[in-house]
């Protein structure tokens, strides 16, 4: 019960907190737009320059330390923070974001949204106390009533929490998630009356004839879908090279502005771009372009569109690399959108006497691209049958979302909320053997307890210095820095530790061996050391720890740590 009350608490304050971030975000958008008369002048193109240097000086002087994705900042948290998260990660994602999306960074405000819910949550576990399990669940709960409160919908809020937090959807979990929920989107409610992101209603259901054109979506949204995994991380590593902060932001600002003078729609979230195609009013979706004179051309148009499509990725990628703030999940939809009504066009206007409806195109595109990036299509199913307010378009949402996940997935193992985290063992799956091991902690089960020696050592001295001072059989040689050189067992020596004649003649490097495995410290995960044990078949293995040797870890230490956690992950 206790829980049950808690997820109703986190889920109404992640709810407040994300329907604050909109207002916030709002009202910059509205004053700029009043202010500067956007609609008359170009001079937008340089308001994302200026929300980026507002971000890196609150990140300079304030914050002081490098802004992350907040989704992928959670999953760490979870998995080798026990769900801590810092308090101060609420305001930053409630100041940067707005910054960063009010001046019309390419990004959304999904990821910051979640990301404040997650770290109210978290804080407020931490004050009452409740266990590292319970403060992961609520942290789930929070997220879940972050995205309830902003796409009022539901039922996509709870399936996101299972599939990105790789929850077990039981009635343990099922229950505190539902209640959240609920919580965040009746706060929305409370907040915002019946203003919804999109206004629409479907006008055509789908038609069988109409399922090999929604293949071919798929197909195409799963390549898309590739392209932007690969544009994110490409561009990420193009700015790696840039010395410092200011250069980043100089340089994404310049790109940002440039790719804005030609493509406005680019221009901050993009609901505007979303609603505007769902009614059919691709001009206006468009904006002013210097291509307007050609407009009337719907071949140009579909150009135009496309191009959307391309640059999508690379202003969002570019904006966060410059150091702005907010999500990939707002920027997968406008893509997705724009692909979707881009096939609808081509297909209408190929001259073969087809007809499909271009508003179901852009939305079923919208969950291809949800599905083949975030690796979430039941989330994209869901998320766009309820923001439509219907399950007409159901049998094409799950063609379209599975088909573009199938692909993606085999192209591409981890979706960019999840890569890093992959590389260096810290990614919570629905694998539980994997999951436990990944919450286990190396420096837990590191033992201290064993002598060393010197390669310089006689027998003799190893005896009394060492051996008969120890419980162990294993004896660790190390040289003047504190390097591991080798191992001695106490097997290597049992038939000599009673010759005195050789205590004073033979040397302790005469008796040791290569250990037949290493553990490193800083880079190998739970996952990789078990692999050692078992390729070795060793019962133990040294650790190695900044070049030094720290320790052994035991097999049978372990399994009992894993033991001991797998029973606190599944009850």
């Amino acid at each position: 019960m206790f829980t049950h009350v808690m997820s109703v608490l986190v889920g109404l304050l992640a709810g407040l907190a994300s329907v604050t971030l909109k207002n916030i975000t709002y009202f910059i958008e509205s004053s700029l737009e009043r202010g500067i008369i956007i609609s008359t002048n170009g001079l937008y193109f340089i308001l994302p320059i200026i929300g980026l240097t507002l971000v890196y000086l609150y990140v300079k002087f304030i914050h002081k330390e490098k802004l992350g994705n907040a989704v992928s900042s959670i999953l760490y948290s979870l998995s080798k923070k026990k769900g801590i998260i810092k308090t101060k990660q609420i305001y930053a994602q409630l100041i940067t974001a707005p910054l960063t999306v009010g001046f019309g960074g390419s990004t959304g405000l999904l990821g910051p949204a979640v990301g404040i819910g997650a770290a109210i949550s978290s804080n407020l576990g931490k004050f009452v106390r409740i266990n590292s399990k319970t403060r992961s669940l609520l942290i789930a709960c929070a997220s879940a009533g972050a995205i309830a409160s902003i796409f009022q919908s539901p039922i996509a809020a709870i399936i996101f929490a299972v599939e990105v937090f790789s929850l077990d959807f039981t009635m343990l979990s099922m229950m505190p998630l539902l209640l959240a929920s609920i919580s965040g989107v009746l706060t929305s409610y409370f907040f915002l009356g019946n203003e919804v992101l999109f206004s629409f209603n479907l006008t055509q259901s789908f038609m069988v004839k109409d399922t090999l054109f929604y293949i071919i979506l798929g197909v195409g949204t799963a390549f898309a879908s590739i392209y932007f995994t690969k544009m994110y991380f490409g561009i990420l590593t193009l700015f790696k090279p840039l010395k410092g902060p200011k250069y980043k932001l100089l340089v994404g600002g310049l790109a940002i502005g440039i790719m804005l003078y030609f493509i406005p729609p680019l221009y901050g979230e993009g609901f505007s771009f979303i609603n505007n195609l769902l009614h059919g009013d691709h001009i206006k979706a468009l904006g002013t372009t210097p291509f307007d004179t050609y407009t009337h051309h719907i071949w140009v148009v579909i150009a135009l569109l496309f191009g959307i499509t391309i640059f999508k990725a690379v202003a969002m990628t570019t904006t966060l690399a410059a150091g702005g703030a907010g999500g990939i999940f707002i920027p997968t939809m406008v893509m997705g959108s724009a692909l979707g009504n881009v096939m609808a066009k081509v297909i209408n206007n190929s001259g073969l006497g087809f007809a499909v409806s271009e508003s179901n195109f852009t939305l079923i595109g919208m969950a291809g691209l949800i599905a083949g990036v975030l690796h979430a299509p039941l989330t994209a199913i869901f998320l766009i049958a309820e923001i439509t307010g219907g399950y007409e378009l159901f049998v094409p949402l799950m063609i379209t979302a599975s088909i573009s996940y199938l692909i993606a997935k085999n192209a591409i193992d981890y979706n960019i909320y999840t890569r890093e985290l992959a590389k260096s063992g810290a990614l919570l799956t629905h694998n539980k053997d994997q999951s436990v091991l990944t919450l286990m902690k190396l420096d837990q089960v590191i033992e201290t307890n064993f002598k060393t020696v010197r390669p310089s050592m006689t027998l003799g001295e190893m005896l009394h210095q060492s051996v008969a001072k120890s419980t162990r059989n294993i004896f660790p040689v190390v040289d003047d820095n504190e390097a591991l050189v080798g191992i001695v067992l106490l097997d290597d020596i049992r038939e000599f530790m009673f010759d005195t004649s050789l205590y004073t003649s033979a040397k302790v490097d005469t008796f040791m061996h290569n250990a037949p495995e290493h553990i490193f410290f800083e880079t190998d995960s739970m996952q990789k050391v078990m692999e050692k044990f078992q390729n070795s078949g060793a019962w133990n293995l040294p650790v190695i720890k900044n070049g030094k040797y720290v320790g052994f870890v035991s097999k049978s230490k372990l399994l009992t740590a894993y033991r001991r956690e797998l029973i606190n992950f599944t009850r």
